[in-house]
């Protein structure tokens, strides 16, 4: 989509710093990061939201999750982060594009984890 921030990330348009790449699915930190390692982890494939995965397009969510125990481990903190994904304006959803934030670091075990 020509708006959408992650998609001007992925086109190059708008900078970012790579955690990780493959043909399917990108990932980044997040600039404004609400643990010690926040990353978020799209699919290349524009989905709006969780609401928007379908049959024809749930292979890249797979892929997504495939790909997120290889960042972890790159980052160091294989079993030891979380997984989020917001689905709607309402819980927080800001960005339109399916997206997944790996949260982990000693904040993230606290009450506050957003």
């Amino acid at each position: 989509m020509d708006d959408c921030i992650f998609c001007k990330i992925l086109r190059g348009e708008i900078p970012s710093k790579k955690v990780y790449e493959d043909e399917t699915v990108y990932a980044f930190y997040d600039i404004n990061p609400a643990a010690p390692v926040h990353v978020l982890v799209i699919p290349k494939e524009h989905i709006s939201s969780a609401d928007q995965i379908t049959a024809e397009n749930s292979s890249a969510v797979a892929a997504v999750f495939e790909a997120i125990p290889k960042i972890a481990k790159q980052l160091g903190i294989q079993n030891n982060y979380r997984i989020i994904n917001n689905c709607g304006e309402k819980v927080g959803q800001s960005v339109f594009h399916l997206h997944f934030h790996i949260l982990s670091g000693s904040e993230v075990m606290g009450e506050r984890l957003i």
